[in-house]
């Protein structure tokens, strides 16, 4: 009996796990996404490995049952590592990481540049189209709530209706219950 109870205890564990897991895909799986019958934004996480809010992120914000579903339908979110050596194109330019394996200073990646420009911090957000242009960056922490609705305002196109400041005062009564119906999450 107690057997049981164990492993039924464990089984709902793992399935409360698996409902807060955001599926991320490696940047050069995402770089490689046929652009044609993509209908998907991408998301693209820079971080760090030294970043304190990254790990705060990563543990409770993308963890969160709203933000994983969002980004699992909706996106195809992309952990990258924003002072790695990856090479990959994007958008038909070809990016590669400078830093050596025996540097102790790390420098951004080109990518990471490239995107983030002269506002680098950790973490940051880019949301590209489903085209792989450029549509809005995000920095800084972001609880789940409040990333949630920033998801939720940009793929279900409110970003084109709404100004945030307003999207924001009729995020709760108007926007969530039908965002967390079509999530299927009550």
């Amino acid at each position: 009996m107690r057997k049981l109870v164990f492993f039924s205890l464990f089984a709902l564990l793992l399935a409360g796990v698996s409902q807060g897991q955001v599926k991320w895909q490696p940047v050069e799986q995402a770089a490689a996404t046929d652009l044609k019958t993509n209908r998907k934004l991408f998301l693209i996480d820079f971080s760090t490995s030294w970043c304190g809010y990254c790990k705060k992120m990563d543990q409770e914000t993308f963890t969160d049952p709203v933000v994983a579903a969002i980004l699992n339908r909706y996106y195809i979110p992309v952990h990258f590592n924003a002072e790695g050596n990856d090479t990959f194109t994007w958008a038909g330019v070809k990016y590669a990481g400078t830093n050596s394996l025996n540097s102790k200073t790390k420098t951004p990646h080109s990518f990471t540049r490239a995107v983030l420009g002269q506002r680098i911090g950790y973490p940051s957000f880019a949301i590209f189209g489903a085209n792989q242009s450029l549509v809005q960056i995000l920095q800084g922490y972001q609880s789940a709530y409040d990333f949630s609705m920033l998801l939720w305002y940009f793929c279900s196109g409110d970003y084109q209706r709404y100004p945030m400041e307003r999207y924001r005062q009729v995020f709760d009564s108007e926007i969530k219950p039908a965002m967390m119906k079509q999530l299927g999450l009550r």
